[in-house]
């Protein structure tokens, strides 16, 4: 499938109190980010809102035994996340928090998105996991789209995405298999049926 056939796909859904939200997931590195900012770069009323920014903090992570795994959907603020989709629709400016991976923390307030998006792209791994409270967030999406790579290209990539983090070969691989690969699994093992389905090679 063609990126102008996603962009047709999406075109087709009708706004609902005047947006139309659209949810992108997909594993780890199988490309929600690439496509979710391809799409939104045909669309002059698009806006991309990534669901990093709901990691929990690192030391709540440490605390609780999780540093090792964040990534995973219990390391992410899922309640506060679902709040925020719940008010997806507010005809105002909405901050939500982004998550800057140089500092590998989250930025309070660090986005805006702008009351005069009509079509807003969310991005993120559990989008449509269907346990709760994840599966809560189906009530906000107008549209579905889950990108579906084979295992072994997003490990492929996830080992080359910690080396350019300055890891070496060993324990990128460590980093990938460890909790990156077993979170790709979850998300396509545990994902509700989505509307659209591609293959996230082709973008």
């Amino acid at each position: 499938m063609k990126l102008v056939d996603v962009l047709s796909r999406i075109d087709a859904v009708p706004l609902r109190d005047g947006r139309r939200v659209i949810a992108i997931a997909g594993a780890p590195a199988s490309g929600k980010s690439t496509l979710a900012a391809q799409l939104a770069a045909h669309r002059e009323d698009a806006f991309v809102v990534p669901m990093d920014g709901f990691h929990k903090d690192n030391a709540d992570l440490r605390a609780a035994g999780l540093l090792d795994r964040k990534g995973a959907p219990e390391t992410f603020d899922a309640e506060g996340f679902v709040a925020f989709a719940r008010g997806l629709r507010k005809p105002c400016d909405l901050r939500y928090p982004t998550f800057d991976r140089a500092t590998d923390s989250v930025v309070i307030n660090g986005g805006v998105l702008p009351c005069d998006a009509r079509t807003v792209l969310v991005e993120g791994n559990y989008l449509l996991l269907e346990a709760l409270p994840w599966s809560d967030l189906s009530d906000f999406w107008d549209f579905t789209l889950l990108l579906d790579v084979p295992i072994d290209v997003l490990e492929t990539r996830l080992v080359t995405r910690w080396r350019n983090y300055g890891f070496d070969p060993d324990a990128a691989r460590t980093r990938a298999m460890q909790n990156d690969i077993p979170n790709a699994r979850l998300v396509r093992s545990s994902s509700v049926q989505a509307n659209l389905t591609v293959a996230g090679t082709e973008f």
